[in-house]
């Protein structure tokens, strides 16, 4: 990375009398703003050629917007030209300076974590504070971005695996979460951390762009979880080279971005280190070794069928140590590689894919969605059609507007999402092939401890529906979920002991909102969270022998608020 560095600095120079593009990106999930253009798009009021399944989004090139910041629902309260000056030197060459916004968000959690898609805020019990700020300027095809978030949390102590849970159940527990770094609590104290954020370096000309960047990044269609590439976890270290605009041809029109770079360890215990199970101990630290990282998605806009969206995104990772060549660099066309699973070398390296459409409908103000993925490799063409069902993966969606008050321009939005990663073979599930566990990489599919894909996490089943208000970036809604909790765990846990009784299911309903005032957008989420069988446990003493085998688990009742405020310069 560092000599790429270099490079790029020598290369700048290249490009300051080139292309006058802003190549500027809204950061993946910014308050209001990202779901504003997205209602947008479905109610036909800005390009209905932007996929939206290759994020971060470039508004000003993409929907002409005025600022990247600035909406056209704003109006002329805020036109997001406040604070950008002309840097005095040169200014031929395009050169300017944007303030970015000042973004502050507290968190609640009162019993136990939940909450995910929220970057490098970490699921903790107890208040938490994200802070983000920074600066946007560019020199001709020059354009640096330096926007660094801070993440303060209380990180409080909470029951997690319960303390009566003993023998051979802890022991599963511990073969599970040996395999993946996805810690139950950030250490034992109070949690405080700083990232490069949504930082970039880039080389824009075009429609392309080609740098060092540490943004979050979005890949496919789903609004709530996507399988390969979501925001649940801190932006990390990467080499990107993308699109800024599609790019047209005689058969439609393509985004693509393909990634490589570096992953964090979060070195943190699932549980208490010193826990043993005849004599021998349960925990197997995981080593600290850097991990490579390459990915890709590409999409497809076919001329000949309107808003219609088709796609494939692949990712793998390996530790450095292991990285021997180009394949191990960019090993995006090997999923049927005919290698065996024993294989030494097959058994190094770690690959997820998935393929999606999105299938946008202007004139009905609506969308349908999905993407369906496979966790690690097939070993052959006839392995993947002999039993296509294993270690998949799926998030189907849709998403209407039905207009309420034409003249107030207030709309009602209704969004239906579902996500699936539990596998459907008990064989799979005893060898703990579950989705982002991977047997010699055992951080799995992590970024700092959080999932790089969707952030229910291995094994869990989502779904939810949403019902909102909106008037332009304005939005306020009632949303219901059901969050059930790793089942993969549940049946490697129980399966011997045929104990179906243990699901942890987690219903929750929620108030959440947004509103834009001048340059502030505000945001608001109160949330009552009711966990059913919390941490798939039952109170032996509720067994009465001749009474009903079915007994009530242990309830835990969570509130999980949010409450955020951006300032637009």
């Amino acid at each position: 990375m560092i000599k790429f560095a270099r490079l790029l600095l020598l290369i700048t120079g290249l490009g300051l009398f080139a292309d006058n593009i802003l190549a500027q990106s809204l950061p993946v999930g910014t308050l209001g703003i990202e779901d504003y253009y997205r209602r947008a798009q479905l109610a036909g009021k800005i390009d209905s050629n932007i996929s939206f399944t290759v994020r971060p989004l470039y508004p000003v090139e993409q929907f002409k917007a005025a600022s990247v910041f600035a909406t056209e629902a704003d109006g002329d309260s805020y036109s997001g030209k406040y604070f950008k000056y002309a840097l005095p030197y040169n200014n031929n060459i395009g050169a300017t300076a944007t303030l970015l916004p000042i973004t502050i968000l507290q968190q609640l959690n009162s019993d136990h974590p939940y909450g995910w898609n929220d970057g490098p805020i970490i699921p903790a019990k107890g208040l938490q504070t994200y802070l983000s700020a920074g600066i946007f300027a560019k020199i001709g095809i020059l354009s640096i971005q330096l926007q660094p978030e801070f993440v303060l949390a209380q990180n409080k102590n909470y029951d997690d695996l319960n303390t009566k849970t003993f023998g051979v159940t802890t022991a599963r527990y511990y073969d599970f979460y040996n395999l993946i770094e996805l810690p139950s609590r950030f250490g034992t104290s109070a949690y405080n951390n700083a990232y490069w954020g949504q930082s970039s370096i880039r080389l824009n000309y075009a429609n392309l762009s080609f740098g060092i960047s540490a943004e979050n990044l979005w890949w496919g269609p789903g609004m709530y979880n996507a399988l390969i590439m979501g925001n649940d976890a801190p932006g990390f270290r990467h080499f990107t080279f993308n699109t800024i605009k599609p790019i047209k041809s005689p058969i439609g029109s393509f985004e693509w971005q393909i990634v490589a770079g570096s992953l964090n360890n979060a070195n943190y215990p699932p549980l208490t280190p010193t826990r043993e199970y005849f004599s021998s101990s349960l925990y197997i630290p995981k080593p600290d070794l850097p991990r490579h990282i390459s990915g890709l998605v590409f999409t497809w806009q076919p001329k000949w069928v309107s808003g219609l969206f088709l796609g494939f995104t692949r990712s793998s990772q390996l530790y450095n140590k292991d990285v021997e060549g180009l394949s191990d660099y960019l090993p995006f066309f090997n999923e049927f590689s005919g290698t065996s699973a024993d294989n030494a070398v097959f058994k190094k390296k770690d690959y997820r894919s998935s393929i999606f459409a999105r299938w946008l409908w202007p004139a009905e103000h609506a969308e349908v969605y999905f993407e369906y993925g496979h966790n690690n490799n097939y070993n052959t063409l006839a392995d993947a059609a002999i039993a296509p069902q294993t270690n998949r993966a799926y998030t189907i969606g849709l998403r209407k507007i039905i207009p309420f008050n034409l003249a107030r321009h207030e709309d009602l939005v209704i969004s239906v999402e579902g996500t699936e990663l539990g596998e459907t073979s008990i064989e799979k599930i005893r060898n703990l092939d579950s989705w982002y566990v991977n047997k010699y990489i055992t951080q799995g599919y992590t970024n700092n401890g959080q999932s790089l894909g969707a952030g229910i996490g291995p094994g869990g089943n989502f779904q939810t529906i949403d019902v909102s208000w909106v008037r332009g970036v304005k939005r306020l809604g009632l949303q219901v979920e059901r969050f059930l909790h790793n089942d993969d765990l549940y049946y490697y846990l129980y399966e011997g002991s045929e104990d179906f009784r243990r699901h942890w299911v987690d219903l929750s309903i929620g108030l959440n909102g947004v509103w834009n005032y001048n340059h502030l957008i505000f945001t608001a989420k109160l949330q009552f969270v009711h966990s059913l069988n919390y941490q798939y446990y039952l109170d032996p003493a509720l067994e009465i022998p001749g009474q009903s085998y079915f007994v009530n688990g242990i309830t835990a009742n969570n509130l999980h608020a949010q409450a955020g405020i951006s300032y637009r310069f």
